[in-house]
């Protein structure tokens, strides 16, 4: 079993709420995060919530200034594994700056590699994406299914398991599964910890919240004209707190598994839910009006996509088990609790 777990960009939205189940579990977390778009507040509250302490560590992975501080670290903690989700994350910005993205997004992951291999840790649990999938025709998609990412954020997701794939073939101690994830939403059902995006919200949920609770006037649906039942575009949902499971097991699958190599696996539900179907799950959970209006589509966008699950399900032992009403009476009950997120400015 993994016992003492690098986090990369743990004080984040996923981040915090994996860090929230490994603690929860005994399990002892570095956290790294340079708290470019998360708060501190996050993991005083991560450790509020699992009534223990972990190790943080502010530093920028890819950064050269921070590395001898990053393998430092990795190396006094003892790590024996790490779960990867530094790195930058929003689709339209990727289009309108490719290169800060590959950079980013690419040393962020060299960078980790180097402190892991400082600390003999050969366990990678990699937070990839569905992005990978680009524009398939056909849902549930299969984790051998692929057209290639129609996005820049996508393709140093698909660059960094190609990147993995040849560091274990050339390592043959390294174990790395790739978690191809879908769409996260929801809040640790204590409302203490949730999705606080900088600025305007790249994502579906937390910009409904934010018009749910008052902070925006209205939410701007990116095209009603796509190939799907109500013309919004399908994705598939998973609540959070699934998705730290699915972390967790996966971790647990590398410590028991004999020899090195690389698995890919889909952490999803297995259904796809349309932009209007969200909206009024939105509007049952919180009882309020959220008004939208129909924006042009969005570069990069496709028209649905959902998971085959059952990858998951034989190999780590895990599925979703939470619905579309608990994700947004769990993601309300964060807005409502945290109107401005971590910060305590209402005017921010």
């Amino acid at each position: 079993m993994a016992q003492r777990i690098i986090v990369t960009g743990g004080a984040g939205y996923i981040g915090s709420h994996i860090c929230v189940e490994l603690l929860a579990q005994g399990r002892e977390v570095l956290a790294i995060d340079n708290f470019a778009n998360a708060s501190p507040e996050s993991l005083r509250r991560v450790e509020e919530i699992a009534a223990r302490k972990l190790t943080v560590l502010e530093a920028t992975l890819g950064a050269p200034e921070d590395q001898t501080r990053i393998n430092g670290a990795a190396a006094s903690f003892g790590a024996d594994s790490a779960i990867h989700l530094a790195g930058l994350k929003a689709v339209g910005e990727s289009v309108s700056e490719p290169l800060r993205y590959f950079e980013t997004n690419l040393q962020a992951t060299f960078s980790l590699l180097r402190a892991m291999a400082g600390a003999k840790a050969h366990n990678l649990v990699f937070s990839s994406s569905a992005t990978v999938y680009g524009d398939l025709n056909k849902s549930p998609v299969e984790e051998t299914g692929m057209t290639g990412p129609t996005n820049p954020y996508g393709r140093t997701k698909f660059f960094i398991e190609q990147i993995l794939a040849d560091y274990v073939a050339a390592s043959p101690d390294w174990r790395t599964v790739n978690l191809r994830y879908f769409n996260p939403v929801g809040a640790h059902p204590s409302g203490r910890i949730g999705e606080d995006p900088e600025g305007p919200p790249n994502n579906l949920f937390p910009y409904i919240a934010q018009v749910a609770v008052g902070r925006r006037e209205t939410l701007s649906i990116f095209g009603d004209d796509y190939p799907t039942p109500d013309g919004t575009g399908v994705r598939d949902y998973i609540h959070v707190c699934d998705l730290a499971r699915g972390h967790v097991s996966a971790l647990d699958y590398l410590a028991a598994k004999s020899g090195g190599g690389v698995d890919t696996i889909n952490l999803g539900t297995g259904r796809g839910y349309s932009v209007l179907e969200a909206v009024a799950a939105f509007k049952r959970a919180s009882n309020r009006d959220i008004p939208f209006s129909i924006a042009p589509r969005r570069d990069g966008d496709v028209a649905e996509i959902y998971a085959s699950p059952e990858r998951a399900k034989s190999l780590l032992g895990w599925q979703a088990r939470k619905t579309l009403d608990d994700m947004c009476a769990d993601h309300w009950a964060w807005q409502k609790a945290n109107p401005n997120g971590y910060r305590d400015d209402p005017s921010d």
